[in-house]
């Protein structure tokens, strides 16, 4: 039998079926409520996920629930890549002086301005990282 090309049309990529942990039947059923707003973000994010919405949701709340992901706010964004740029710093910095030691190993010169600089560039990027670490721990809610 032909498909017609309205059918053709709504063709939907397939669903993605993500392996569990524990591959039983989801067999019990929680009714939920969204708004149009809500069910709408959350449509999307599914599709981005190529994944059913309620397949989508079950995942993503047991995600949260066993501690594998930890929601950040759009607002925590800059502070997160605050953090990511202050250990890129720190590695370079790390770098800087394992050459620095590799120098004064081989018996080479290095003056005390360059160690400075390294330490300094090193007190600097710790800081950073203590003030984002801090800001990160501020907003996120306590345990109960």
């Amino acid at each position: 039998m032909a498909e017609s090309p309205a059918a053709d049309d709504r063709r939907q990529a397939p669903v993605r079926r993500r392996e569990r942990e524990d591959a039983g039947p989801r067999d019990i059923r929680v009714k939920v409520s969204y708004n149009e707003t809500e069910l709408s973000i959350l449509r999307e994010a599914a599709g981005r996920d190529n994944q059913a919405l309620a397949a989508w949701i079950a995942d993503a709340a047991l995600d949260v629930a066993a501690e594998k992901v930890v929601p950040v706010s759009v607002d925590a964004r800059d502070i997160v890549a605050e953090l990511i740029e202050a250990r890129r710093q720190a590695a370079r910095i790390g770098n800087n002086l394992n050459q620095i030691a590799k120098v004064l190993n081989a018996d080479g010169t290095v003056t005390a301005a360059q160690v400075e600089a390294a330490m300094e560039a090193g007190r600097r990027a710790i800081q950073r990282l203590d003030e984002a670490t801090l800001q990160v721990m501020r907003e996120r809610r306590p345990r109960s």
